[in-house]
């Protein structure tokens, strides 16, 4: 998902919109009613020509709070000098973007200059969601786009590579808690790793072992194959679990058989806290959609963003 980031990169600490643009459920009932059926219509079409869409929209929207704020700057395209957050390194592999642009185009035909870039991306990550298997929920709206949009920045992304600490820290900074880190990271239930990802866990993991010990020995010679040590095909890689279509709990049962991809992924293992809710989540897909729905609403109430922008590749 990323590359390793040093924790000594200023990191944005972001907090819920402040009462005076605060979201609300409500926010487009009269300015824009079909704004949530328009967008999930439009998820609903590219799914069915694409089911890796549900990850890519999830993933994106995750990226897209995570630097600053909920407000469409991993949407903007590089403009001259400036590279833009989609050309990080860490987002290199985000696509889908035409799924936000034609939810765009749909809804502007309807309502236009109303409903944000950073709305429209927060609603179809819920509707990623709910289309494969998993929950819904209504999501505050009111979230405006911004216009400042970097890839240096980018490096502030949690990496696959990070430790427990180095996750608690990254999540904090956000007003994010562990229970946040660990229903969040459900989400990886959804979409596809690429062996840069975690073939630090499968080979020369250290002086004394080839392989992460933590990891299921067969699942990482299986893993070995698809991702030998000087790995040149492309978009190698592995899903992330094994029902990768669908919105449910087996990530976390395969976390607790040593069948993850990521460090970080592994690392939820290294506290009581954090385990003790993986194993919760994994024996309870209603207690994991209860958590999820939750973090994932404090966490796209990240404030950010500026105007309503009209085409979400450029600023206004």
């Amino acid at each position: 998902m990323a590359a390793i980031v040093a924790l000594l990169c200023t990191l944005f600490v972001f907090s819920v919109s402040s009462p005076g643009d605060a979201l609300s459920l409500d926010y487009y009932d009269k300015t824009c009613p079909q704004a949530e059926s328009t967008i999930t219509n439009v998820v609903k079409k590219a799914m069915t020509n694409d089911n890796t869409v549900p990850a890519a929209l999830l993933r994106m929207h995750f990226h897209d709070c995570f630097i600053r704020g909920c407000d469409g700057s991993v949407l903007l395209k590089s403009v001259g000098n400036n590279q833009a957050e989609k050309d990080g390194p860490p987002n290199i592999s985000l696509h889908a973007f035409y799924v936000i642009d034609n939810a765009k185009k749909a809804i502007e035909s309807v309502c236009p200059g109303v409903v944000s870039c950073a709305d429209i991306l927060a609603l179809a990550a819920r509707d990623a969601v709910a289309l494969s298997g998993g929950p819904t929920w209504e999501v505050p709206k009111g979230r405006k786009d911004g216009r400042v949009s970097k890839a240096s920045e980018t490096r502030q992304l949690p990496a696959p590579t990070f430790n427990i600490s180095q996750l608690q820290q990254s999540f904090s900074q956000r007003g994010l808690s562990m229970a946040d880190l660990v229903a969040l990271s459900g989400g990886h239930t959804l979409g596809f790793a690429h062996c840069s990802s975690f073939q630090n866990r499968i080979h020369n993991f250290s002086p004394n072992s080839d392989i992460d010990p933590s990891m299921n020995q067969a699942f990482a010679t299986s893993l070995r194959i698809v991702c030998p040590a000087h790995n040149k095909v492309k978009n190698a890689g592995s899903t992330m679990d094994s029902s990768v279509t669908t919105f449910d709990n087996t990530y976390y049962k395969l976390l607790l058989q040593g069948k993850s991809l990521f460090s970080s992924d592994q690392a939820l293992l290294t506290t009581s806290k954090t385990k003790s809710l993986v194993s919760k989540f994994a024996s309870s897909q209603a207690d994991f959609n209860k958590a999820f729905v939750k973090s994932m609403i404090k966490m796209s109430s990240l404030a950010g963003g500026q105007e309503v922008r009209l085409d979400c590749r450029v600023v206004n």
